[in-house]
């Protein structure tokens, strides 16, 4: 009997292990639920309590004082960037007047190629195929803006950038529209380069906002006509095809009016140029038989006009100078621009500078800022000097008696750069001057105290973008 009831205590033992196993797995147990058992005689923690969401943070308006600072208001404070969007922080305290306006410099200098001043104020953004309305949009350029979405639940940044005046939207900063920002400040530059050379701010609008521009739109023979285009491209002009080169925020090439121009009207891009008559003086010259006989000379002449053409060939591509042309010397002037001469009663040529006479050793100044092309002796105009001034425009300098720079110096207006002398074919000491717009002479008297930016007629200035 004992040994039976042996034989029945494991399998008790068994089934109660069995039946607290099935208790665990169900959840169930005549104690109540397992998670409120009492741990050694103490409550069993309370369940937590779900933290309810914040509605988002709603922007009242926005404003950019330039492409990098700016600020968002809202009901409960400021955030302010300095990067264009990309990261905003807090701001300390309310918003000041200074704060509301846009740089003033950035203003007036975009209005210098604005149109009629309008910017685009589209009332949606479309932010990757999906259209949102806006509650506010401010553009600093016709390309680039900020907008304020109506809501926030639109976009995770708080403002949206647009690079391409609305068209299409991005949410804060990328790649893409950082170089766009950058490329913006650097024709910022360029304006702000390009306005400083006018002589005043209304000359500045009146020519950087038009679409072609002639300065000045009337000339005569011997002249020069700078041009200005807002685009890359060509001028064929008297059969010659010039290049506009790219300086400050436009495109430039001077236009030489030859002797041989007919006075007319002729169509230059919308613009239209206006060649005028110009009647120039006879001059009668007496030389020796031995300096009359130097021009027949013709292999050392030929030989240096090689020489000439090389260093007269290449030009720096952009205006070298930014102050007026002065004077190289205070000379007499003996023979001016576009002489008819004749040497020993022959036709001689066209003087195409202009003669100033002066005591042998008068040092002589750079016209304005430039490189030297060329500084050597020559058979018939003696030492000389050419310089440089960009764009293709050279100052010549004949007859010195000394040298006193070298090809390859770059120079400031007013340095001395050599001594008047009578090297050459010269009948005397003098400066035999002139200008070479490429490769063509053009008449000095009109760069005296003043730069080709500033030939603008005063009708000129006024009228509105063609």
């Amino acid at each position: 009997m004992k040994s039976k009831k042996r034989r029945q205590w494991p399998l008790l033992v068994g089934a109660c292990v069995l039946a607290a196993c099935v208790v665990i797995v169900i959840g169930k147990s005549p104690f109540g639920p397992v998670s409120s058992w009492k741990v050694a005689g103490k409550e069993a923690p309370a369940a937590a309590t779900p933290v309810p969401t914040p509605p988002p943070r709603e922007a009242l308006e926005f404003r950019m004082v330039d492409l990098d600072h700016g600020w968002v208001k809202y009901a409960d404070g400021i955030a302010a960037t300095e990067d264009g969007g990309g990261m905003w922080q807090p701001a300390a305290g309310e918003v000041t007047a200074a704060e509301t306006a846009v740089d003033g410099n950035l203003a007036e200098l975009l209005s210098l190629e604005a149109g009629d001043g309008s910017s685009p104020a589209p009332s949606t953004a479309t932010l990757g195929g999906a259209v949102f309305p806006v509650k506010q949009t401010q553009f600093l350029t016709p390309r680039i803006g900020w907008a304020l979405p109506a809501s926030s639940k639109d976009a995770k940044n708080p403002l949206l950038i647009t690079v391409d005046g609305g068209q299409s939207w991005v949410d804060g900063m990328t790649a893409e529209v950082k170089e766009a920002i950058l490329k913006e400040k650097g024709h910022l530059q360029q304006l702000a380069k390009e306005k400083d050379l006018y002589a005043t701010k209304e000359a500045a609008k009146g020519i950087m906002s038009a679409k072609w521009k002639l300065i000045p739109e009337s000339a005569a023979p011997g002249d020069a006509v700078l041009v200005r285009h807002d685009e890359p491209g060509t001028i064929t002009w008297l059969n010659k095809t010039y290049t506009l080169q790219p300086y400050g925020a436009g495109y430039f090439t001077y236009l030489p009016i030859s002797m041989s121009a007919k006075p007319g009207k002729y169509p230059i891009g919308d613009q239209t140029l206006t060649i005028v008559a110009k009647k120039f003086e006879t001059q009668y010259l007496k030389v020796t038989s031995e300096m009359e006989s130097m021009k027949q000379d013709t292999a050392r002449i030929n030989a240096d006009q090689k020489k000439i053409d090389l260093a007269r060939s290449k030009s720096e591509p952009e205006f070298l100078f930014s102050g007026p042309f002065v004077k190289p010397i205070e000379g007499i002037l003996t023979t001016p621009y576009g002489y008819t001469r004749y040497v020993n009663g022959k036709y001689d040529s066209a003087h195409m500078a202009v003669d100033l006479a002066a005591k042998e050793g008068t040092p002589i100044k750079a016209t304005n800022d430039g490189i030297v092309a060329l500084a050597e002796s020559l058979y018939l105009t003696g030492n000389s000097i050419y310089l440089d001034h960009g764009m293709g425009l050279f100052s010549q300098y004949a007859h010195l008696s000394e040298l006193r720079v070298k090809t390859g110096d770059h120079v400031k207006q007013g340095d001395i750069i050599g001594l008047v002398g009578t090297t050459g074919f010269s009948t005397g000491p003098h400066l035999h001057f002139t200008f070479w717009a490429h490769n063509v002479q053009v008449n000095p008297d009109l760069f005296w105290n003043t730069t080709p930016f500033r030939w603008v007629q005063p009708a000129q200035a006024a009228k509105p973008k063609g």
